[in-house]
């Protein structure tokens, strides 16, 4: 394990974090006496579990029927388009 001072570990930061995340164990001392161990702490992303919440929802064939017009408009954007224009023609 390579051993840097504090000014040394200022100085050379992106290196030994590249050094730490490649694997490697950095010591960084206050003059002679070691006073952290700089490591990599590996990916902190949890992964992902599929099929995690498998078949606590359900639907019904609701689901699948049309939307109702207005309905409709208000998702393709139409319903706002129409309100900017009456505003625009008073």
């Amino acid at each position: 394990m390579p051993t840097y001072t504090v000014h040394e570990a200022k100085t050379q930061l992106s290196k030994l974090i590249e050094r730490a995340e490649a694997g490697e164990e950095v010591i960084i001392a206050r003059r002679d006496t070691p006073a952290v161990k700089l490591v990599a702490i590996g990916d902190v992303r949890p992964k992902r579990a599929f099929g995690l919440y498998k078949g606590q929802a359900s639907t019904t064939d609701a689901f699948f029927d049309p939307l109702p017009a207005d309905e409709l408009a208000g998702w393709e954007g139409k319903e706002l388009l129409a309100r900017k224009s009456r505003r625009t023609k008073k």
